[in-house]
């Protein structure tokens, strides 16, 4: 008897500490790591300001604004609307720290949907953080989940119905950002955190939205600029520029037939011209290797080199794989030419960025050397 209350008072002893642990990590989840503003940041705010429901969660996240002293437009960065696609994460940090606005403003969320950050997409495999390394010393930032926490918005629909259109979409899409615009108030966690978006860009009277993604190599719409028709002119323009300076992109035109996404809905339902951006993510495609923290920010995998060479793939992938500093770089440089480039689709309104490094500073020196040392 005195044997297996001791078995069980050790099964219970070990049951605290797996417990324990594993309370200790779901509430490190839930600490957004720092970002360091810069000397062009003019202001900060919340998207709890637009959508007061959502103070005090997760999705209360930061909204950073940097005024020129010269008029122009105002363009807003979206970066974490997919928290799995960090190259979109990182570019709008880079901005928040490194760039400084001589005419016009620029708005930066760099954690769109501040829920998918705190959580990991389930049997992926994916790690919780990843680490940049500065001159200061190594930032970590975390990797999180294409999709709204389940501890925020639960259970998921069999089939989820977009409000606004009646589309009829995949259940697990109800969580998913990019498929909830142009949100509405008396909807889910999700479509509040769209609403607050589309908010914002109404009440800043935001000229251009920029919304930053990643795709999967084996993905056809990659390397691109996808654009709401009123901004394929614009869009035009800025692939043209990003072809002579030896960035090849493509130009898509955002689909009228799917709805929710960022450029279809923020396009049709505010003044915004809006486009969306999108560069390789090997860590998640179907086809990797080993899911690591080297794969997020190295980009290197032999599993896609063999799918280049077998012609699998949309887009080259040889042993240099896509490197966090060439997708950050191609987004930061395709933000300040939209950025510039507004002022000839609407004139007076452009928006003049500085400091913001090209993509050969940023393979050269690492994209750490351009990030505030952690504090």
């Amino acid at each position: 008897m005195t044997s297996t209350r001791l078995w069980a008072a050790g099964l219970a002893l070990v049951g605290l500490v797996v417990a324990g642990t594993a309370a200790s990590a779901f509430e490190r989840m839930h600490r957004m790591e720092p970002i360091i503003p810069g000397s062009g940041v003019t202001r900060q705010s919340t998207l709890a300001a637009y959508e007061p429901p959502l103070s005090r969660t997760s999705a209360d996240t930061e909204v950073f604004f940097m005024d020129g002293i010269r008029p122009g437009g105002v363009v807003l960065v979206l970066g974490g609307t997919h928290p799995n696609e960090p190259a979109g994460l990182l570019t709008a940090v880079l901005l928040v720290e490194r760039a400084r606005v001589a005419s016009g403003r620029l708005i930066v969320v760099p954690r769109a949907n501040g829920s998918g950050f705190t959580h990991n997409d389930s049997q992926e495999g994916a790690p919780q953080t990843f680490e940049i390394v500065t001159p200061g010393g190594p930032r970590s930032f975390r990797f999180g989940s294409r999709n709204t926490n389940p501890v925020d918005q639960w259970p998921d629909p069999d089939v989820y119905v977009h409000a606004s259109s009646g589309q009829r979409l995949s259940g697990a899409e109800v969580r998913n950002l990019n498929r909830a615009f142009p949100g509405r108030a008396d909807g889910t966690f999700t479509e509040r955190i769209a609403l607050a978006i589309a908010t914002l860009v109404r009440q800043e009277q935001v000229d251009l939205v920029i919304d930053l993604h990643e795709a999967s190599p084996e993905y056809p719409v990659i390397n691109a600029i996808v654009a709401h028709e009123r901004a394929m002119p614009l869009a035009a323009a800025v692939l043209l520029e990003m072809q002579m300076a030896g960035i090849q992109i493509s130009l898509e035109a955002s689909p009228a037939t799917l709805r929710g996404l960022s450029t279809r809905e923020l396009g049709d339902h505010t003044p915004a011209l809006a486009v969306l951006m999108e560069t390789p993510n090997p860590a998640q495609g179907r086809i990797r290797g080993r899911t690591s923290a080297a794969l997020v920010v190295g980009g290197s995998d032999a599993v896609y080199e063999r799918a280049a060479r077998a012609r699998r793939l949309f887009v080259p992938f040889d042993a240099g794989g896509w490197p966090i500093e060439t997708r950050v770089g191609r987004h930061a440089t395709g933000a300040v030419l939209f950025a510039r480039l507004l002022g000839d689709a609407r004139p007076g309104r452009g928006v003049a960025i500085e400091g913001v490094p090209e993509v050969a500073a940023l393979r050269r020196d690492g994209l750490g050397a351009y990030l505030q040392a952690p504090r």
